[in-house]
């Protein structure tokens, strides 16, 4: 092992002698930094230190074609000053190469950690695949910082999302870190989203008036996605949630007692959700995708349409309801049944609500058994629709 005065003419032309496999030139101007050449031409800058344990480590700087001679040297006296701080420069550039990016994180260790212990893990998986990960995915999750969050949330609210979904978007993302920090991922020290506050969202009731639910039914009618446009007039005939249409099967129908089963509710249980003459009519008229188990299958992937917020927002802008929400659907459903006369505990069983007080907001708005009241939510529709918009079976 030759020492010698390093010079960048002395990198440029040093050569590895025939028969060796590689050839290391140490600086005589700073201990244990040294020039390796291979065989092959490679070029490398390396440091030689002992760390605490008494392990002697050979640091690679980097490729002596890349850096300058003084840019390894600096380098190396850098990596010195960690050892003598009692800090192991190798050890850490392995826990770097260990710190996973966020879409390892997500496949690897949260999504599995979700499936088993949140019911809604779906709607994450939407959230991720469709916002989170395009954005921040492939970055090490070390180095996402606020900023970064921060136009993500632009984007989303840019593209038209509500704040209540730009939030979801936010929260998601805190709770990972925090789970990252919890399993103690290695790298993951800080949580970039802890001090990005959340959009203010606006808790407002919205319902569909006569003349507005005329020109929904219009707008639907008329629409190019006619898988994604009738299972918003589903969501609209049944009040159910967004997500129990959307994830709906063909086998969860009863076409006996009238009803589609949701095997796991908001509310962590199954329920039923019952289906006025309207709605059994439009599932009628439905032709099934050969091989696909969905009712309302994407026509681009074949799995259940995620959001439904394109095409919704192409239905309610055409209609002219731009301040309406594909859950604004449900809400009308309750409202034309409190206006009829219906008692808030059928509607309270008709939505799913598990507390009667989170019915008590139709208190305001104006008995029956629970399968008669359905139909009277499809008649006051029905009673709007065009005559090219048959729900009748």
């Amino acid at each position: 092992m030759p020492v010698i005065n390093l010079t960048q003419n002395i990198v440029r032309t040093a050569t590895c002698p025939a028969g060796k496999r590689k050839i290391e030139y140490s600086d005589a101007k700073q201990r244990g930094f040294y020039l390796e050449v291979l065989h092959t031409g490679t070029k490398t800058y390396r440091q030689r230190y002992t760390d605490d344990h008494g392990k002697k480590n050979h640091y690679k700087i980097g490729a002596a074609n890349v850096l300058t001679l003084d840019q390894a040297r600096q380098k190396a006296r850098s990596i010195l000053a960690q050892v003598h701080l009692g800090e192991d420069p190798q050890a850490k550039r392995q826990e770097k190469r260990e710190i996973p990016s966020l879409s390892e994180f997500v496949r690897s260790r949260y999504l599995p950690h979700a499936q088993e212990k949140k019911r809604s893990w779906k709607t994450d998986e939407t959230m991720l695949r469709v916002h989170i990960l395009p954005a921040l995915g492939s970055k090490p999750m070390d180095t996402i910082t606020p900023e970064q969050i921060a136009a993500l949330v632009q984007r989303m609210k840019g593209k038209g999302y509500a704040p209540g979904t730009v939030n979801r978007a936010v929260i998601l993302l805190r709770f990972m870190f925090n789970l990252a920090r919890r399993w103690k991922i290695a790298g993951i020290i800080e949580n970039p989203t802890a001090d990005l506050a959340l959009a203010p969202t606006q808790h407002r009731q919205r319902f569909l008036s006569k003349d507005e639910l005329r020109s929904l039914l219009l707008s639907i009618q008329e629409d190019e996605n006619q898988v994604a446009a009738q299972a918003i007039l589903l969501l609209l005939l049944t009040g159910a949630r967004r997500n129990e249409v959307t994830h709906a099967k063909w086998e969860y129908i009863n076409w006996q007692s009238n009803t589609l089963w949701v095997p796991l509710s908001k509310s962590g249980k199954e329920r039923f959700v019952s289906l006025n003459k309207q709605a059994i009519a439009l599932l009628r008229s439905l032709q099934r995708t050969p091989g696909n188990p969905y009712i309302f299958p994407s026509t681009v992937t074949g799995e259940p349409s995620p959001s439904l917020h394109y095409p919704w927002v192409r239905i309610r802008d055409r209609a002219g309801l731009k301040d309406m929400r594909v859950h604004d659907l449900r809400h009308s459903f309750a409202s034309f049944l409190v206006n009829e006369g219906v008692s808030l505990y059928v509607v309270q069983n008709l939505l799913g609500h598990t507390q009667v007080r989170t019915t008590q907001r139709y208190a305001h708005i104006a008995d029956g058994t629970k399968s008669d009241a359905a139909q009277l939510a499809g008649q006051v529709i029905e009673a709007m629709t065009l005559p090219a918009l048959s729900l009748t079976p």
